[in-house]
């Protein structure tokens, strides 16, 4: 009996030593989801098995409901990697303290936001007072922080100012909205907007760009302070290894939207936490 109940113990103990090394070898990585989850899936499918590939481990894509589980998921080590906006990394740092910025596409460092219309007589943002008005999630960068902060600068109000104010939850979503008509103008990252547009996904003699905001630090690729640290050395090596000369390489990168990869810090989003608390949207 007493042999028994050992050895099942020691089963016990070498099947949990199994299901954590399992996990210890495999690289969980999540997105904000300012996409529709099946394109955010589409686009992290070749970058995930070339992970794969340059780091020896398997690579998980956990999708999130929303920007904030993602924030939670780094703070509670449920993730280990995941694609942020300047605004969730913000947000990500100030809640875990550590969270480390690896990687960003170049275009990054100088990112805008597209106003959008489908409404032939609205020019600029005058033409917009007491009409209806969507940004994408209140946690985006693009899709709301930095269009309302240029707004403050303003002197615009978005609350007061329009009519409505309605949050579509996605940059495609909002390309939709006004599209539909739903609201009379929108606003969006200047990278999801090209896409659309290239993949004949937004009708233009319909809905046109109207203002670019200034340039503002946004998107990059964060992992967990607790990651062992070699390992994230890897995984900034691996992205900065791609190569857009190579064809291989140059697909993945067209499916990030990125020339290339290069280096970035937390230094970097600093401006972000600024406007963050200058809009109100940090306490």
């Amino acid at each position: 009996m007493l042999k028994r109940t050992l050895a099942l113990a020691v089963g016990l103990t070498l099947s949990l030593s199994t299901l954590l090394a399992q996990a210890a070898e495999t690289l969980k990585v999540s997105a904000i989801p300012d996409e529709a989850p099946t394109e955010l899936l589409r686009k992290f499918k070749p970058l995930g098995e070339y992970l794969e590939k340059q780091l020896g481990m398997k690579v998980e894509f956990v999708p999130v409901s929303d920007y904030p589980a993602v924030v939670e998921a780094l703070a509670t080590d449920r993730i280990d990697m995941a694609w942020l906006g300047g605004f969730t990394f913000v947000q990500a740092r100030l809640k875990t303290g550590n969270a480390i910025p690896l990687v960003q596409r170049e275009q990054d460092a100088q990112f805008t936001s597209k106003f959008i219309t489908a409404d032939p007589a609205v020019h600029s943002l005058k033409d917009l007072k007491g009409k209806s008005f969507a940004f994408g999630s209140v946690s985006s960068t693009s899709g709301s922080l930095m269009p309302r902060y240029f707004m403050l600068q303003d002197g615009i109000k978005p609350e007061d100012y329009f009519s409505r104010v309605g949050y579509s939850g996605a940059h495609d979503a909002t390309v939709a909205w006004v599209q539909a008509g739903k609201v009379d103008a929108g606003v969006l990252n200047a990278s999801v907007w090209e896409k659309l547009v290239a993949a004949g996904k937004v009708d233009t003699d319909k809905v046109k760009v109207f203002a670019t905001t200034p340039a503002y630090y946004d998107y990059n690729w964060t992992v967990r302070g607790t990651l062992d640290p070699a390992l994230a050395a890897k995984i900034k090596a691996a992205f900065l290894a791609l190569d857009p000369a190579k064809p291989e390489d140059k697909a993945i990168l067209d499916l990030q939207a990125a020339s290339r990869f290069i280096e970035t810090k937390p230094e970097n989003y600093k401006g972000i936490e600024e406007a963050a608390r200058a809009a109100d949207l940090l306490k």
